[in-house]
């Protein structure tokens, strides 16, 4: 992809350097350098498809020179890989199923089944990315200087996406896809053995290591949810909370502050609580406040509500939540919480309303069941 620019070309002499080495190992043994062996192969194979080619001489030219030239490492590739695919340009369904074909190595049924997308749909999100890489001339590399920060703003956002799809599903089919947000995980942390010193990748690193962490408490043997104040927290991974709070630690030891480092302190402060009742509501309120600051939306300030309500009361919370009617009218979280608070100030009846409209929006099973629990009771 580097010397080529074109992935569908790219992908093709790959495959058939696989399917040779498949055919050639067994009989002459694997080369002491497999990965030279291939890419030699797959060079070689991109020069026959490019000389019949007339349209592709100046990437022949281009693949001929980069024989006799010094070759970066697997891990620069990767990451010229990944900024292509979340580049700015595509959309970002398109970037998200871009990263898991190329860079995870999904196929487009994999990509489907995790996002509940019709194959053909993913094959044509996949085709349209591609063709928009070469039509628009999106450079294969890593953005250097103020171009920086932003175009990695995109790549976490879409590692992030990622995650939560898999950590709570939107779909009606299964409630946590765990194979997602460990693929999502892995390459976060690819991206931060890459580039160590940017610390909001740090940051989201840390973020989905804490809430990973709860993943065995978050549901019972018959895959009811189980919300944080009820979970059984002997059943959390400590050794994957300290891993998170010690990579937290590392990205606040650079002193560049962003939105993923306070949601991870934010998620560290109920990791390494007790107890429920031991949760330090006033400091979550105040990171939560920080967060206000430097990533406003309806979805932080509902957050943020809840957090005060276990601090200030219920009704001081009711009255924040009431405020994000309009921005958040379409979201289920938003009617869920505010049933919950309405039940606490003594509501039941508009509980019960506010509680049906969470139904009638939520997808996931295991969220929806719950719902039913609560109406039901």
């Amino acid at each position: 992809m580097r010397v080529l620019g074109d992935f569908a070309l790219a992908e093709e002499v790959v495959q058939d350097s696989l399917v040779a080495a498949l055919e050639t190992w067994p009989e002459q043994g694997i080369p002491d350098k497999p990965g030279a062996w291939l890419m030699t192969t797959a060079r070689r194979r991109a020069i026959d498809i490019l000389r019949r080619d007339t349209r592709y001489r100046e990437k022949l030219a281009l693949l001929e020179r980069s024989a006799l030239t010094p070759k970066p490492s697997e891990a620069d590739d990767r990451l010229r890989l990944i900024f292509t695919c979340c580049h700015p340009a595509l959309s970002q369904e398109a970037q998200v199923a871009l990263t898991l074909r190329a860079v995870v190595g999904f196929t487009t049924a994999e990509i489907g089944s995790a996002f509940l997308v019709a194959e053909a749909t993913v094959a044509q999100r996949i085709v349209r990315a591609k063709r928009k890489i070469v039509d628009a001339h999106i450079p294969y590399r890593v953005p250097e200087g103020d171009e920086l920060a932003g175009r990695l703003d995109g790549v976490l956002s879409v590692l992030y996406l990622m995650f939560n799809e898999g950590y709570l599903s939107r779909g009606a089919q299964i409630a946590m896809r765990r194979d997602l947000a460990d693929d999502a995980l892995w390459l976060t942390r690819l991206v931060a053995t890459l580039m160590p010193d940017q610390p909001e990748v740090l940051g989201l690193l840390a973020l989905m290591r804490l809430n990973l962490a709860r993943s065995e408490a978050r549901f019972d043997a018959s895959g009811e949810m189980i919300l944080l104040p009820d979970q059984d927290r002997s059943l959390w991974d400590h050794a994957a909370i300290a891993d998170g709070t010690a990579t937290l630690e590392r990205a606040g030891a650079m002193r560049a502050s962003g939105p993923y480092q306070v949601q991870a302190a934010i998620a560290a402060l109920h990791a390494e609580a007790a107890s429920w009742a031991e949760t330090d509501w006033h400091q979550i309120v105040i990171l939560y406040d920080t967060l206000v600051r430097m990533a406003d939306s309806p979805v932080v300030r509902l957050n943020r509500a809840v957090a005060l309500g276990h601090f200030a009361g219920p009704e001081v919370a009711l009255g924040e939540v009431n405020d994000l009617a309009i921005s958040l009218s379409g979201y289920h979280l938003f009617h869920s919480t505010r049933a919950e608070l309405l039940d606490q100030v003594g509501e039941p009846v508009l509980a019960r309303e506010a509680r049906r409209r969470a139904l009638d929006l939520c997808q996931n099973p295991a969220e929806r069941s719950l719902l039913e629990r609560k109406l039901r009771a």
